[in-house]
């Protein structure tokens, strides 16, 4: 079973970026299609990105982040990305990765706060 380490996170002004990592270990990365889901004060984890593990890639964001957050991989890492751009206070939230069916164990996450 894939076990992932979330890092990158911090305080950041509105407007700025920050580019956030999960480290996969176990089972077998490369097959595993991947996802962020953030969760914020009080609010429950939400979706934020996903993307294939196929030759055809696919991707898919929440609204709220199309066009601000991307979501890449090396599988030679064993490693997922999130870079955010153009964030908002809004994007505060503890960020977490998993599989897009949430079956893998929740790691610590990273706190992303933007503010100010």
């Amino acid at each position: 079973q894939v076990h992932a380490v979330e890092s990158g996170g911090g305080l950041v002004q509105p407007g700025g970026s920050l580019r956030l990592s999960c480290a996969a270990s176990g089972g077998i990365f490369s097959k595993n299609d991947m996802a962020w889901y953030r969760q914020a004060p009080g609010k429950q984890r939400e979706f934020v990105a996903r993307m294939s593990s196929n030759v055809y890639t696919t991707y898919a964001y929440a609204d709220s982040v199309k066009g601000r957050f991307t979501i890449s991989r090396d599988n030679a890492k064993n490693t997922v990305y999130l870079q955010m751009n153009s964030l908002k206070p809004d994007d505060t939230a503890v960020y977490y990765c998993n599989d897009p069916w949430a079956t893998m164990p929740w790691g610590q996450g990273t706190q992303v706060t933007v503010s100010s």
